[in-house]
């Protein structure tokens, strides 16, 4: 492998929501006695849920696997609402980590629902989102995935109104959305869209690096939606070499030239240093940034109730003890929280 240049697109890596849920996850596993359990994976990344096993936690797919009495943890994928009613009632403490941007799909489908609207929904049917998101008003909500299926919708007496998985590619929504509007010429869509902002972030950088290079790397896990748009996008940008890792061991060993890299939302930073530093590039690593992520999501209500009744909001990313001046959650990294850990796991060994 000789690698002439890394072009590293920015943003990458941990979205909003990720940083989130990772944070309120190992405040659970360092307040709790064990074990913790989490309602799907917390997020799709293997290196994440492979860390938070060790640390203890247990994933589950049915919520009814979880013993009652124990503390429970909601992925940020969103949960149908008979998923969070079991688990409030289960749980000894339960918190709920979905990313509030599917809150806000979740919101707005009740919403439509109740005024009667039929509901065209652009998502993967087998996606946790979209499972979540459909079980809000299943008689109302109709999905679709591809322009055949908007063509295959029956022609509805009600109101009709889109609305969309919030990890999709903007390529394939636009054409739904397009499809939608030529079928339902009256459709009501949100004045704002429903697509993630870091989802759209991570695609805009994509497109800004991916015509100078040679190759594409792609760090996250196969199932991660956000990801797999990633890589569809690099390909339908005409770039012949794509190529999505888990980490550094997947790279192919033939990479040369210009090697343009990127990540998943849900992918950590150590796992894009790890990729750098196998790609070692002769002339050095060219970072491209086309927008500044500044956006913060806060722990959920009842974690920051139960924290604050505790006397601080200290050491939130580890669950440490409380502190006299409170440390913010913003302002440590989700990849540290991850590190740290793991540190503490191996010393309590």
């Amino acid at each position: 492998m000789r690698v002439e240049k890394v072009v590293l697109a920015s943003p990458r890596g941990f979205c909003a929501g990720v940083e989130m849920a990772i944070k309120a996850l190992a405040w659970l596993v360092r307040t709790f006695d064990g074990p913790v359990y989490c309602y799907h994976e917390i997020v799709h990344n293997k290196l994440v849920v492979r860390r938070f096993e060790q640390a203890g936690v247990v994933f589950v797919d049915d919520i009814s696997e979880v013993p009652s009495g124990h503390p429970i943890m909601l992925s940020a994928h969103g949960s149908a609402p008979e998923v969070v009613a079991t688990a409030t009632e289960r749980a000894n403490y339960m918190v709920d980590a979905v990313c509030p941007l599917v809150t806000k799909v979740h919101h707005e489908v009740k919403v439509r629902a109740g005024k009667g609207y039929r509901i065209v929904y652009v998502g993967h049917e087998d996606h946790e989102e979209a499972v979540g998101t459909m079980a809000v008003a299943p008689q109302a909500i109709h999905p679709v995935e591809s322009i055949d299926d908007v063509e295959s919708l029956p022609d509805f007496e009600e109101p009709v109104a889109l609305l969309a998985q919030t990890t999709l590619s903007h390529r394939d929504w636009e054409g739904v959305m397009h499809a939608a509007r030529d079928r339902f010429p009256g459709m009501w869509t949100p004045g704002r869209s429903d697509l993630c902002f870091a989802t759209t972030n991570r695609q805009a950088a994509l497109t800004a690096i991916v015509e100078q290079c040679n190759a594409v790397v792609i760090v996250g896990s196969a199932n991660s939606s956000n990801t797999q748009a990633l890589e569809k996008l690099a390909r339908e940008l005409g770039c012949e070499h794509v190529y999505r890792v888990n980490r550094a061991s997947e790279l192919p060993q033939d990479l040369s030239g210009i090697v343009g890299l990127t990540a998943g939302a849900s992918a950590p930073e150590e796992l894009i240093n790890e990729v750098l530093d196998r790609l070692n590039p002769v002339g050095g690593i060219e970072e491209i940034s086309i927008t500044d992520e500044d956006e913060y999501f806060p722990p959920p209500r009842n974690l920051r109730d139960l924290i604050e009744a505790s006397g601080s909001l200290a050491s939130f990313s580890l669950g440490g003890p409380p502190s006299p001046t409170p440390i913010l959650d913003r302002k440590v990294a989700a990849s540290d929280v991850l590190d740290d850990l793991m540190a503490g796991d191996a010393s309590s060994r």
